[in-house]
């Protein structure tokens, strides 16, 4: 008896690997040689747990998402993960200081949170480990009702904080992999599907 791995079959299944892909690349890009040990067993030995109705929850009553991190260069994760969000009806405003001004994907760029003029549903954070905290103190001084850490971004102690204010938090997730995972049909979305 040999093991034999079950061949991807569906179209979604090979979405989620190639978008899985990319977010490791991008993660081994942010957490660079010398952290890549340290976040690999901060990884293991999280005890953080995303419920699906808190995914479910964020992703359905979510409009307004503040992506930051947001990159114009098309092989990044930040900008794969922005045009889907884009295609699936949310409005993404892309944060990022050096990019302040410029557009992407038709979407005018905001140096930090603090710069956008109208409330926040989700902050969809694509920063190192460490960055995610300031980036959450940031999320929760804007009053967003919710803070996404992005595969691979993990920091519990900024998670708790930003719960303790009463955001709901998903860590180590993909918007871009749940949406498609729990069926959400985008924004307005009934969350009890």
């Amino acid at each position: 008896s040999h093991f034999r791995p079950r061949a991807i079959a569906s179209p979604k299944e090979r979405i989620i690997i190639i978008i899985m892909k990319y977010l490791f690349k991008s993660f081994l890009h942010l957490a660079g040689a010398s952290s890549f040990r340290s976040q690999i067993v901060a990884m293991s030995t999280a005890s953080f747990v995303n419920p699906d109705k808190t995914i479910r929850k964020v992703l359905s009553e979510s409009r307004t998402i503040a992506l930051v991190g947001a990159s114009p260069k098309v092989e990044r994760p930040s900008n794969q993960v922005m045009k889907y969000l884009i295609n699936k009806g949310y409005k993404v405003i892309p944060v990022n200081p050096g990019l302040a001004g410029k557009e992407i994907h038709g979407q005018t760029v905001v140096g930090s949170l603090s710069d956008i003029e109208e409330p926040v549903d989700m902050v969809d954070i694509f920063r190192n480990s460490n960055d995610a905290s300031g980036v959450i103190d940031e999320s929760i001084k804007i009053n967003a009702k919710s803070v996404w850490l992005q595969i691979g971004v993990i920091n519990e102690l900024a998670a708790v904080r930003a719960q303790q204010a009463g955001l709901n938090v998903v860590m180590n997730a993909c918007p871009a992999i749940e949406i498609p995972r729990l069926g959400i049909l985008g924004p307005n979305s009934p969350s009890s599907l």
